[in-house]
């Protein structure tokens, strides 16, 4: 009777299992799907932001002649480097095509904005940069482009480690 009871007192309550098992569940959850869905949620932040420049451009040359105030740019030439770069980077994101150097530009647009022009959203920028810099040092997954080429490179020039 004594090893019954010394038994049930050290039994893993319930709620634990319940924890451990979910925990466990979640951990089965591929990288690569976390990384794909990076790639596409950071890809539309910027993509978005260029549509609505190149819809009306003349708006974000005033943005950047009188709120943005960039240093050492004009407006004009910031306005359009800016839209131009939220149009082909996120676009070669959600592709998985050169993601590490797609990421690059974003990430220093994300550095212009938290350093230059709004200094109090440092928490966004902190989220965006922390996505950025998780693909730029774990790259894309599997679900990309960068992974076929990949493959196919590996197959052709083996590696001699």
């Amino acid at each position: 009777m004594t090893e019954a009871i010394s038994t049930m007192s050290t039994a893993t309550p319930i709620w634990r299992r319940y924890f451990v098992d979910a925990r466990e569940l979640l951990g089965r959850l591929p990288f690569s799907v976390i990384q794909l869905a990076m790639r596409i949620a950071i890809g539309f932040v910027f993509f978005n932001a260029g549509l609505l420049k190149a819809r009306s451009f003349d708006f974000a040359v005033k943005l950047f002649a009188q709120e943005y105030k960039l240093p050492l740019i004009p407006p004009e030439t910031a306005a359009t480097l800016a839209m131009l770069s939220e149009l082909t980077f996120p676009v070669l994101l959600f592709l998985g095509l050169g993601t590490r150097l797609a990421v690059l530009p974003l990430l220093a647009m994300t550095l212009v904005i938290v350093l230059l022009v709004y200094p109090g959203s440092w928490v966004e920028s902190l989220l965006w940069g922390s996505v950025l810099v998780t693909l730029l040092t774990r790259g894309p997954g599997v679900f990309s482009l960068d992974h076929l080429i990949e493959k196919a490179l590996a197959k052709r020039y083996p590696s001699r480690r």
